[in-house]
């Protein structure tokens, strides 16, 4: 009994070593993996845009060709998110009568029970929205642009390249500048 013992603590002393090694190497590459690098091998995405203020229900494609497009990530539950409407509002409102930017505003919320489109409109009601706004309830602009929170912002060129990306609240300024950019204006 003694050695038989012995074999079933050896055995699991090799697997949790195998599993230690096999956790550390993991913790090193996401340690240092660069998460602002994408390939955006899964854009454009086709998301589904709902009947509220300056939006129309059917579908719009992230991003379109042939115009600069400002992307923003956002839920109703986010706190921050409400603060960066109101720099999204404001470049908006500069951008509302030229026809070459594009505002979309994508929630990753399901609606259901909890959460109703209604809802949805009620909050973007509340916060000055005005601009295209869709659904994507199975995560894939977010997966495809890799944002790893919110709010989250891209800004694509008129050939459909993401020129600049930015996790967390950012300034009317720097999202000006940024659009700017893309558009070819600086």
């Amino acid at each position: 009994m003694g050695s038989d013992s012995n074999v079933p603590v050896s055995r699991r002393q090799l697997l949790a070593g195998i599993g230690g090694v096999g956790i550390l190497g993991a913790s090193a590459w996401v340690g240092t993996r660069d998460w602002s690098d994408t390939d955006e091998s899964g854009l454009p995405v086709e998301v589904e845009t709902i009947d509220a203020r300056g939006s129309e229900p059917g579908t719009t494609r992230i991003p379109t060709s042939d115009t600069v497009m400002v992307i923003d990530l956002f839920a109703t539950w986010c706190t921050p998110c409400i603060e960066q409407m109101e720099a999204l509002t404001a470049v908006a409102g500069e951008y509302s009568d030229d026809g070459g930017v594009t505002f979309v505003s994508v929630t990753n919320e399901r609606t259901g029970e909890t959460l109703t489109r209604e809802d949805i409109r009620q909050w973007w009601r509340r916060h000055d929205g005005n601009w295209t706004l869709g659904l994507d309830p199975d995560s894939d602009l977010m997966a495809a642009l890799n944002a790893g929170g919110l709010p989250y912002i891209a800004v694509s060129d008129a050939d459909g390249t993401i020129t600049w990306r930015h996790s967390g609240v950012t300034t009317a300024e720097t999202l000006r500048s940024n659009v700017e950019t893309a558009t070819g204006k600086r």
